[in-house]
């Protein structure tokens, strides 16, 4: 479970190192799942999950960074970040023409995070958001290469394998997490327990 995800980018990787060519797989998808992988680690520091999840992102944020590094090295001619002016995003966001760039930010974000974390750590709504934040932005995993698609009106360079990849681990994920919620709690409905005080008045009441 830790390690299939990660191995997903493994087509992928080889695809651009063969061709010498990223053209076609959208870095954005490297930018969610790093930050949202790297915001679950600090989810975790507050509200435990599942040991294997936590690995599996762990090993999710070393795979990206060297999908990443592939991508910037094979990256084609006519990308953004050759000619400066044509980026449109803020500050180029992600559009970085050196590597270093891209790991001073997530430096950055590690730092903001821990300092959060420190200050807010203690309070459930915060928790809550990071958690949500992780979540909601890795949701969007699909959206930056569906573009990217559009944008070139091909497939080419996105591996079949990295879609099926994203189908079957989110599959695999809710399968899991029903086998694991039925293993722990059985298929009977949950009872109520009654707390102390109402059992100690229910016994009370049964001897007057």
């Amino acid at each position: 479970m830790a390690v299939g995800p990660p191995l997903v980018y493994a087509d992928q990787a080889y695809s651009i190192v063969k061709r010498r060519d990223s053209t076609g797989f959208s870095r954005d998808v490297c930018a969610i799942l790093l930050i949202a992988n790297i915001t679950r680690c600090f989810f975790w520091l507050g509200e435990r999950f599942e040991f294997a999840l936590l690995v599996q992102s762990v090993l999710m944020i070393l795979a990206q960074l060297a999908l990443l590094y592939i991508c910037i090295r094979y990256r084609p001619t006519d990308s953004p970040e050759a000619h400066s002016s044509t980026s449109t995003r803020p500050f180029g966001f992600w559009q970085w023409k050196l590597y270093s760039q891209y790991i001073e930010f997530l430096a950055a974000l590690i730092i903001v995070l821990t300092i959060a974390v420190l200050i807010f750590g203690r309070m459930q709504w915060f928790i809550a958001g990071i958690g949500f934040i992780a979540m909601g932005l890795e949701s969007t995993l699909p959206l930056p290469q569906l573009y990217s698609n559009y944008k070139h009106k091909s497939l080419y360079g996105f591996q079949t394998s990295t879609l099926i990849g994203w189908v079957g681990g989110d599959s695999f994920n809710v399968d899991f997490m029903i086998v694991a919620q039925r293993f722990i709690y059985g298929n009977s409905p949950t009872t109520y327990m009654p707390a102390d005080d109402d059992l100690e008045e229910a016994l009370r009441l049964a001897e007057e």
